[in-house]
């Protein structure tokens, strides 16, 4: 093969492999909410434009930490709820203290099957 198109191939390849990187790190979006009152904690951490599967969530604020179990996407979509309401948690929500928010910010991230974190975010909550 000739340098010119050998130089070709490697610039393609490496274009290529960065496209698939950059696409996939956009892929997956998390919007994370988050609320404290004197008698309650909640958090929901809702994903979008993720691969049909099972995912989990984890809702942390300080040094407080709660995982989801697997729930499966709907279309490209999974939703979790963190509550420390017990009307909440008996419709689904994971089940938090209720002075499980620390500080006034949360972190959700949203894991596939495999435990790997798919997407991230930190927020700060809102105070009622």
């Amino acid at each position: 093969m000739s340098k010119t198109l050998n130089r070709s191939l490697a610039l393609l390849a490496a274009f290529s492999a960065l496209s698939l990187v950059a696409f996939d790190a956009a892929a997956a979006t998390i919007r994370v909410k988050c609320e404290t009152r004197s008698d309650r904690s909640r958090g929901s951490v809702d994903g979008q434009n993720l691969a049909s599967g099972n995912y989990s969530a984890v809702f942390a604020s300080g040094g407080n930490s709660a995982q989801s179990p697997l729930e499966h996407t709907v279309g490209d979509e999974v939703e979790f709820d963190f509550d420390s309401n017990k009307r909440d948690i008996k419709q689904g929500a994971t089940p938090i203290a209720k002075n499980f928010i620390v500080g006034g910010t949360a972190t959700g991230s949203i894991l596939n099957s495999s435990g790997k974190v798919v997407a991230t975010q930190t927020v700060t909550c809102r105070n009622r």
